[in-house]
């Protein structure tokens, strides 16, 4: 197995936390709640994952609760959503119905940011753990579906995981190369973060083509 450098997977952990954390805060904004629903939306979103990465790991108390690093960008995340979208909605002078698409695009953008990130530091993390292969791919899609479905439930509707666009099959590729990376001995930075830009773009082609993975066929007036 290649060792990689912990800088590296602190800094995917981070940027995969803020940019999740400002998802979930974004989430509570659309739902009206006040500043401790959004910054618990935030938090929810920003480390759900890693905290049940950690716990099928055995890494406990998860790094979640337990690494200032990766909490305090989750909290400045949320707080920053609250302040600042007011003055931001302000300047950009939107209406009601434009304020929805924004908020609902730019929660998109930065679901496809976190899923992406987190589908590579969760992965890379098993990894470091021995967790094996197939391990290795589940947390990873783990780590990066968790804390947008955990948000969801909590805001009330139905995770993006199950209703969306293709979400976890981005998270899927991007675990599988980071595995197969692995055991081939090329897993170098540049792999690495290929990976996350493959993640990434993956997830913005399905939004933008509304590709969505089969669903089950339903006859006229089927209400169940």
């Amino acid at each position: 197995m290649v060792t990689q450098d912990s800088d590296l997977q602190l800094l995917l952990d981070i940027l995969g936390v803020f940019v999740f954390a400002l998802s979930g805060g974004l989430v509570g904004v659309r739902k009206g709640l006040d500043l401790i629903g959004i910054v618990v939306l935030a938090w929810v979103a920003g480390l759900g994952g890693g905290i049940i990465r950690d716990v099928f790991l055995g890494d406990v108390p998860p790094v979640g609760i337990s690494d200032w690093r990766l909490f305090a960008p989750a909290l400045v995340a949320g707080l920053l959503t609250f302040l600042w979208y007011r003055r931001l909605r302000e300047a950009l002078r939107l209406r009601p119905g434009s304020r929805a698409r924004v908020l609902g695009s730019s929660v998109r953008v930065l679901d496809a940011c976190g899923l992406a990130l987190f589908a590579v530091s969760g992965s890379l993390k098993a990894l470091d753990f021995d967790a094996g292969a197939l391990a290795a791919v589940f947390l990873g899609v783990i780590t990066a579906v968790g804390g947008g479905a955990l948000r969801d439930v909590l805001a009330g509707q139905v995770p993006e995981v199950l209703r969306r666009e293709l979400y976890a099959v981005p998270a899927l590729v991007g675990a599988i190369l980071i595995v197969v990376a692995d055991w081939q001995g090329f897993l170098t930075p540049l792999l690495i973060w290929g990976a996350v830009a493959l993640v990434f773009a993956i997830r913005m082609t399905a939004v933008a083509l509304d590709l969505n993975a089969p669903t089950a066929l339903r006859t006229t007036g089927d209400s169940r």
